[in-house]
């Protein structure tokens, strides 16, 4: 089997893209209208040094993971039985299966970007070397009762959300329970129960857009399984405040047999993530 998978933030770099917006000058055209500036500068220069604010980030990432998947379609001779996309990645993920058209993808992230964009005063942290149950554990003993997980990222890498003083605070718990804890460059708790007026304002604006059926499965980062018919418009609005669950949604995918991933897209996160998944499956098989 075989399944494409697209990142989200933290893949963006100045020059992603190359060469592919020479190619599908087409596709580059339609996001400068929609964009109203130049997304092959964005992506290759970055002249305002903006690529890293989220606002400018979703747009570029959803536009250069586009171009790689029209470039890597172009050549795949086989069959792809799933698509998935961590957080952002999940609407290029859409696109591929013809949920909506590059155009109306577009939209969806730039407007999903600018409504991130406006919140404030929320951090993320990765924690290193604790599984999630004792993530979860961590929180409880201490009373975090104010952070959110975030993404479960791989075996013993979770994400977690919240506010900067209550972040601040679960760092010292975290690393003396043995893990590596790193603030995340952000500027909001994203995937958390801070993005609920995001959310709600992202849900309205959904209601104007029609979606097609799917012609190969998506899995959903909201609930690991794929995307059903009428689903579309509730999971991308549940997925600004609900965690990432890419750990089950990568084993769910493997369940269904071997399982042949490739990531479509700037950097290899994902395939490292995967490759961490993996080998746990692997080594609790052994044990």
């Amino acid at each position: 089997m075989k399944a494409l998978v697209f990142p989200g933030q933290g893949s963006q770099e100045v020059g992603m893209g190359g060469e592919l917006f020479d190619e599908f000058v087409d596709y580059v055209r339609v996001a400068d209208d929609i964009l109203g500036y130049s997304i092959k500068e964005l992506c290759l220069v970055d002249p305002n040094n903006v690529l890293s604010k989220t606002q400018y980030t979703q747009p570029a990432l959803y536009v250069v993971n586009a171009l790689y998947y029209l470039k890597r379609k172009q050549e795949l001779n086989e069959k792809v039985d799933f698509y998935a996309g961590h957080s952002l990645g999940e609407y290029t993920a859409l696109f591929a299966a013809g949920a909506f058209s590059f155009e109306t993808g577009l939209q969806l992230v730039k407007k999903r970007g600018e409504l991130m964009s406006t919140a404030k005063n929320g951090v993320m942290a990765a924690v290193i070397g604790l599984d999630a149950i004792q993530v979860h554990d961590v929180l409880k003993t201490h009373s975090l009762h104010n952070i959110d997980v975030a993404n479960y990222n791989a075996p013993v890498q979770t994400i977690i959300s919240g506010l900067l003083h209550d972040i601040e605070f679960a760092k010292s718990a975290f690393e003396a329970r043995g893990a590596k804890f790193i603030k995340l460059p952000v500027s909001a708790a994203f995937h958390s129960r801070y993005m609920k007026t995001i959310e709600a304002a992202f849900g309205h604006y959904l209601q104007q857009f029609n979606f097609g059926s799917l012609s190969v499965p998506v899995i959903s980062n909201v609930t690991a399984k794929p995307y059903q018919a009428d689903s579309i418009a509730e999971n991308l609005t549940k997925q600004l405040s609900s965690p990432v669950h890419w750990v089950d949604s990568i084993r769910n995918i493997n369940a269904t047999g071997q399982c042949d991933f490739e990531e479509v897209g700037p950097g290899d996160v994902l395939s490292k993530l995967i490759s961490s998944i993996s080998n746990n499956e692997n080594n609790k098989e052994v044990a």
